[in-house]
């Protein structure tokens, strides 16, 4: 449901559909507007990607999302000794 996105949780969303257009570092970005560090931002990007909410609120980009961080994951996992894929 729309209505469980804070607008925090939005505009994290809107920095990562806007992130292309934008130059520059990302981490100053996040903190200039969203007034948190870097870490803090992936934290919560994280945990919104993976909520029915975001999903609803913007499914491609929740998608893309989805799939860069299990592709890497993967990828990590790929990495570890003793992997079997």
């Amino acid at each position: 449901m729309l209505g469980e996105l804070t607008e925090r949780d939005r505009a994290i969303l809107a920095l990562e559909t806007a992130w292309p257009r934008h130059g520059g570092a990302k981490e100053e970005v996040i903190r200039a507007q969203l007034g948190m560090s870097a870490a803090r931002y992936y934290q919560l990007l994280g945990r919104l990607i993976d909520s029915e909410a975001a999903l609803q609120y913007d499914p491609m980009l929740v998608r893309r999302l989805r799939r860069i961080r299990d592709a890497r994951s993967f990828q990590r996992a790929a990495r570890t000794p003793g992997f079997v894929g």
